[in-house]
């Protein structure tokens, strides 16, 4: 998924590379075009003011939270709690074991 060329997904977890919200994570809500996606994180970053990004400041971490992009397919909309647990979820399962 690390792949340039790959197409993001929704639900899938990126740490931000650039800006004011730099090493926090987030979730892809939406895919923009082949270039730009937009982002949230549930807390500091809510559904309703989600934040366009360009994929270039943004690391895909091959991360895909089927909750997080069921939600958004079927209902067309994701919590921001659900994006909260989400993300403590798969950080603490994922990244911790590699020794963070």
């Amino acid at each position: 998924m690390n792949d340039p060329e790959s197409i993001p997904q929704v639900g899938e977890l990126v740490r931000i590379l650039n800006g004011r919200d730099k090493d926090q994570f987030a979730f892809i809500i939406e895919v923009l075009d082949e270039r730009f996606v937009r982002i949230a994180d549930g807390d500091k970053r809510k559904v309703d003011r989600a934040k366009k990004k360009n994929l270039h400041h943004v690391e895909r971490m091959n991360i895909l939270a089927p909750e997080v992009k069921h939600s958004i397919v079927e209902t067309g909309r994701v919590t921001n709690a659900k994006l909260r647990f989400a993300i403590s979820t798969y950080i603490d399962d994922n990244l911790l074991k590699e020794g963070e």
